[in-house]
């Protein structure tokens, strides 16, 4: 009894264990249901039957495989040779030497024939003088009469002038609307300088690369040739003074140390301060980058604008001078003014500076912006400027009251500085550009022609009204460039103490001219040149962007002064641009990270640096070589027959921007397109005709190499039984020497997408300074594979998707890549392969248990930066992974699928709301507003003149832009995602608020790309979103002052002219109108001077 007790006790146990791994075994496949509902063979199935289709494709209408052959059966003629960068880079600065040499050749004869036409020239003050005046030429009266200093002036359209109606053989002058044409100084101007026009034509001549030449004169008037015909803007105006600009200001005067002084006392209320505010931000506009300065404000108390810049001054930058002004805004005027601690603060503060080494330490200046000086404060002079007087004194005496006025003039007069009495706004300009002509009269007197070149600016103000009034015809858009000039001097002995500065002659130098001479075949495929200024600044870089559209295209605040250690930011030490500031030779070394692809996708590689400085200029220039296939190159060699034979085929085409023979240097060469020149070159026909030879040996090679791919395309597309959905649209190929060929297997209007290869197509075709994107990517990828994108248009253009592999020459890590070829297909077609190969199952009934057609999973084709080619929901299509299945991408970044890496924007344009200022609050109150619109009528009957008209305020445009948005520079940081290559394939579990949700990501052969197959069983909406979106890197006050503070090396112009002890210092401003008891005492005191 007891043994069959024992019996069933044992069975018991037996069925409770079995029960209880029944129940366990259940629940483990509750939890493991979705992974064994997703098998990773299966997927892995999908993925290999969609891989070898969809490779099968590309090669094939690629004929990628006959192009690798046809390269493999010359390996044994062609020489493979390591690129050396520093030779490329000396070669490039000797072009760059020579190219702006020459340029400085012509200004230089612009110079002597300008000054000696002035030293023939006798002033006549009733001279009478029709000139063509650029706003009037060719415009009619009502009876059709050619109006006064109109007159026909025959224009016709040339593309070097950027299609605009030119005259090649005079030149027109423009006068700002404030001034008026028949004044006798610039009728007497513009006739003697009448002489520079034969001087244009021979230089155009001699050098037809050369664009606009001019002569701005010191009276203000403008003298530009080619002639064209000028438009005011929708006002009636031009508000164009070619003073203001930075060539005439750099050319005019050395650079300088200036200390601003601002009345804020009671007096300066109301208009005088709307004044005075407009009279210093007319003085930041004639600093340049070579200049440093601050801005004081004062009354019984010294108050510093920037008050974490006490007692330094910082450089004049476009960033600087922005920070300054929006500062502006917030003085207001209450007490006493106690100028005698404002000159001692002024002062010491140039005095200390200057010790340090670090401004200009050359010119200084003190800018006194007040409404009277109770005294002469020659103590204060004389304790820190006499006898010396290497600090000149600029007084602005603001308003109409002249009770103070011999006071602030003696101040000008006994520290070799002008005077000037602003009453109106109006005023302010022509004012303040008076202290430049005074700083300019040590130079004029050594006589000291120097040269000056600015940074990169886009088209000038000339050439910006030019292209609104030619929309239609003007193709090329804003361009950037340098301008070179030189000051030109009155050479008469009975001025020559006096210093009179007549003007600037410029020419200007698209940057594009720079491009074509860079040897780009040399560079390979991720290579680059690019060139700094003296400062830091880019002067040309692939990476700079001084364009954001939002509705067109336009210029951004700050695209003139973007430091090189922005665009290279992996150099935290900033190594590199240290060296080529300070003008060095040499190389440097990093790992960098390149996006492409409007910033979206990522490529990492390792870069050398050769750099060395352009001999004559102000620049430096360097080339970087990314290691690996980028550092060598292959030379092969073929007959002049057989590759003019094949370069001249329909299908083949040269890069646009790159120079394989100068068509520029000789007028009758322009028509020509490259393969026309070529041509004429190698057959001897045009011996005047520079062209690379070692270029157009390989281009003449690989026409040769590559042109079985144009019967073996044309093959296919006659073959009726082939691509007989129209799903391959285009082949094409490139080669490392901007050869590319196109085959079209539909007609051009059924393109889906007709931008590709075109000029619209920035990014996909050769460029200046890049490869095409598709050949750059699919050089990264490993040799044989295929990279898949959908192209990221303008307007997300998601209906077409590109292929292309590279083509190696050889088999190892030191190959140059020779070639890239691809083709276009529709994305529908590449999704229906996609769809089939997902339905395969290897099930012997066929019957499959799941598919990408059920509804319990989602299925998802990305690229290996997380885009997304194939979802069942189009709309998704194009978009980043992480902002559809944010749950499964943080997983696939933990568990190291996928990597995150944060780069940083220092171009960046952020939007801020300009919001109300304190002083918008106040027009609430009803007092307030009455008080306002009182105070608006004084200042409109003051100011009511004809430059009233069109003189716009910059404090008004501040006050029209309050309650918008506004686009601002700012530092952001943001996101790449790039998938891990050593993972092909995962499987993982999310946890979603207790549902567990399965994936497997398996990557598909020979491709870029990744399966990913989701249950969509759980609900993860809660998910920490993934996103790309830039973020704002937010400074910290403190933080915020020591970039301000913070000076990078720089390299101080060679020239410097601060004072002479030959200079009449009596011509300061109003020292002709001096009452008799103030030249009395004034004249002793500059006896004095003179004799110490």
């Amino acid at each position: 009894m007891l043994w069959n007790w024992r019996i069933l006790f044992s069975h018991v146990c037996c069925a409770s264990f079995l029960l209880f791994w029944i129940i366990l075994g259940t629940a483990v496949v509750d939890v493991m249901g979705s992974q064994q509902g997703i098998p990773l063979s299966v997927v892995k199935l999908w993925a290999s039957a969609f891989g070898g289709e969809i490779k099968s494709i590309s090669a094939k209408y690629s004929g990628s495989q006959l192009l690798q052959k046809k390269y493999k059966e010359l390996e044994k003629s062609v020489r493979v040779e390591e690129i050396d960068g520093m030779k490329v880079v000396k070669n490039l600065s000797k072009k760059m030497e020579e190219m702006f040499r020459m340029k400085k050749e012509a200004i230089r004869r612009l110079v002597e024939a300008a000054e000696e036409a002035h030293l023939q020239h006798e002033e006549n003050p009733e001279l009478q003088y029709e000139y063509f005046n650029a706003v009037l030429i060719n415009e009619v009266d009502e009876e059709g009469n050619n109006v006064e200093l109109g007159g026909e002036f025959v224009l016709e359209p040339n593309e070097h002038f950027n299609n605009l109606s030119v005259n090649l053989s005079l030149s027109v002058v423009q006068v700002p609307t404030n001034m008026y044409n028949k004044d006798p100084a610039i009728v007497n101007g513009v006739y003697w300088s009448e002489a520079l026009n034969k001087v244009f034509v021979d230089n155009f001549e001699k050098d037809p690369s050369l664009i606009w030449q001019y002569f701005g004169s010191a009276k203000g008037f403008f003298r530009q040739y080619p002639g064209v015909k000028w438009h005011p803007d929708e006002h009636g105006v031009i508000a164009f003074d070619c003073r203001n600009r930075k060539w005439y200001i750099q050319a005019a005067t050395s650079p300088k140390d200036v200390v601003i002084l601002v009345d804020v006392s009671g007096s300066m209320k109301g208009l005088r301060l709307t004044i005075a505010r407009q009279t210093v931000s007319s003085i930041l506009d004639t600093l340049g980058d070579d200049d440093f300065f601050n801005i004081i404000a004062y009354n019984q108390e010294i108050h510093y604008v920037e008050t974490c810049l006490n007692g330094t001054l910082v450089r004049a930058d476009r960033n600087n001078k922005a920070h300054f002004r929006e500062h502006l805004d917030k003085l207001f005027a209450k007490g006493i003014g106690l100028l005698g601690d404002a000159l001692t603060e002024a002062f010491t503060i140039l005095n200390d500076f200057n010790q340090t080494g670090h401004g200009s330490v050359c010119s200084q200046a003190i800018m006194l912006v007040t409404d009277g000086a109770t005294q002469m404060y020659d103590d204060v002079f004389a304790k820190f400027n006499w006898p010396d007087r290497k600090v000149r004194i600029f007084p602005y005496l603001i308003g109409r009251e002249s009770a103070f006025a011999d006071n602030m003039k003696w101040m000008a007069c006994a520290n070799k500085g002008y005077f000037s009495q602003i009453s109106t706004l109006a005023d302010v300009q022509e004012n303040v550009m008076r202290y430049l002509h005074v700083m300019s009269r040590p130079k004029v007197i050594d006589h000291e022609h120097d040269t000056v070149w600015t940074e990169a600016y886009m088209d000038s103000t000339v050439s910006i009204i030019l292209s609104q009034a030619h929309k239609s015809r003007n193709k090329k858009g804003p361009s950037l460039m340098t301008t070179v000039a030189m000051p030109v001097f009155s050479t008469k002995n009975e001025t020559k103490n006096q210093g009179i500065l007549l003007g600037v002659v410029g020419t200007d130098i698209p940057l594009q001219e720079l491009m074509k001479i860079i040897p780009k075949h040399l560079l390979g495929i991720h290579g680059y040149a690019f060139a700094i200024t003296n400062n830091g600044y880019i002067l040309t870089h692939p990476d700079l962007r001084p364009l954001y559209e939002e509705g067109q295209k336009r210029r951004k605040p700050n695209y003139s002064s973007v430091d090189l250690s922005e665009v290279e930011w992996e150099d935290k030490d900033d190594f590199l641009r240290n060296a080529m500031v300070n003008r060095k030779t040499g190389t440097f070394s990093m790992e960098v990270k390149k996006t492409v692809d409007k910033g979206k996708r990522l490529l990492k590689m390792h870069n050398d640096y050769y750099y060395t400085e352009v001999k004559g200029t102000p620049f430096s220039v360097g080339v970087a070589l990314s290691r690996g296939h980028g550092k060598f190159f292959f030379r092969g060699n073929v007959s002049v027959e057989a590759g003019l034979h094949d370069l001249e085929q329909p299908d083949v085409a040269l890069a646009d921007e790159w120079t394989y023979c100068n068509t520029d240097e000789h007028h009758e060469h322009r028509s020509l397109s490259q393969i026309q020149a070529i041509k004429l070159y190698l057959t001897g026909r045009k011996p005047l005709i520079k062209c690379d030879r070692e270029l157009i040996q390989e281009v003449l090679f690989d026409a040769v190499v590559t042109a079985p791919l144009e019967a073996y395309w044309t093959g296919l597309a006659l073959n009726k039984s082939e691509n007989s959905d129209k799903g391959v649209e285009i082949a094409y190929l490139g080669t490392r020497t901007g050869l590319s060929r196109t085959n079209l297997f539909v007609v051009t209007e059924d393109l889906s997408n007709q931008d590709f290869l075109t000029a619209e197509d920035k990014e996909g075709v050769f460029n200046a300074d890049h490869f095409p994107l598709w050949y750059k990517r699919s050089a990264e990828q490993v040799p044989g594979t295929f990279v898949y994108s959908i192209p990221f248009g303008g307007n997300e253009n998601k209906s077409v998707v590109l292929a292309s592999t590279a083509i190696q020459l050889l088999d190892d890590r030191k190959s140059p890549i020779v070639a890239s070829v691809g083709i276009q297909m529709k994305l529908d077609f590449f999704q229906r392969k996609f769809w089939t190969a997902s339905r395969q199952c290897a099930a012997l009934d066929g019957k499959c248990t799941i598919s990408c057609d059920n509804e319990d999973i989602k299925c998802y084709l990305i690229d290996n930066n997380g885009f997304i080619l194939v979802t069942e929901d189009y709309s998704q299509t194009g978009k980043f992974f992480g902002e559809v299945e944010a749950a499964v991408m943080n997983k696939l970044l933990l568990i190291g699928s996928f990597k995150r890496i944060n780069l940083h924007d220092y171009q960046a344009l952020c939007r801020e709301y300009a919001g109300s200022s304190d002083s918008g609050h106040c027009l609430s109150h009803p007092f307030s507003i009455v008080k306002w619109l009182l105070t608006e009528l004084v200042i409109f009957l003051l100011e009511f003149n004809l430059y009233s008209w069109w003189h716009v305020d910059l404090s008004v445009k501040a006050q029209s832009s309050r309650g918008k948005t506004m686009m601002v520079p700012c530092d952001t940081e943001y996101p790449a995602f790039v998938s891990e290559r050593t993972i092909k394939e995962t499987t993982g579990n999310i946890d979603c608020e207790g549902c567990v949700r399965s994936f497997v990501i398996q990557q598909i052969p020979s491709s870029n790309l990744f399966m990913v197959v989701v249950d969509n069983k759980c609900d993860c909406s809660s998910a920490l979103p993934v996103s790309m979106d830039p973020i704002e890197i937010m400074y910290n006050e403190s933080l915020k002052c020591d970039r301000l503070k913070f000076q990078k090396d720089r390299k101080r112009p060679e020239s410097c002219h601060p004072f002479h002890p030959e200079e009449n210092a009596m011509e300061c401003g109003g020292a002709a109108g001096l009452s008799a008891p103030l030249t009395a005492a004034l004249l002793p005191l500059l006896a004095t001077l003179f004799t110490r």
